[in-house]
């Protein structure tokens, strides 16, 4: 069974920055294609991110995620990662883990129960 934890999330200043948390089990987490998406209130699911699930672990970037957030892996600790900087009230959203990969993200994959991010001043 696929579990997903994510954890990092919290009140943060417009300008600062975050480092988001997912602890994986229950899949072959090295070979897999994982990603963050997110929803805001009142607004549908948003691909934020994706990492490939082999060398070299290509990334990949949603409109808003470009130049501000970096998605990493460490495989032997099965966790995924998303640094976000210069964090913008727009930003403020629930965080999810996903095992997708790009548009695969848009078929309901499995998530977390998510990490609350909310930029105010």
């Amino acid at each position: 069974e696929v579990q997903l934890v994510e954890s990092g999330g919290g009140l943060v200043q417009p300008g600062g920055s975050l480092r988001l948390s997912c602890a994986a089990s229950g899949f072959t987490f090295s070979t897999s294609g994982m990603s963050w998406v997110r929803q805001a209130p009142g607004k549908g699911l948003e691909w934020v991110a994706s990492i490939a699930g082999a060398s070299p672990y290509y990334t990949h970037y949603g409109e808003s995620a470009k130049g501000r957030f970096s998605i990493s892996r460490d495989n032997a600790k099965m966790t995924l990662s998303l640094q976000l900087n210069n964090l913008k009230t727009e930003d403020t959203a629930m965080y999810y883990c996903a095992k997708c990969f790009r548009t695969s993200c848009a078929m309901d994959p499995p998530r977390g129960q998510g990490t609350q991010v909310t930029v105010s001043s």
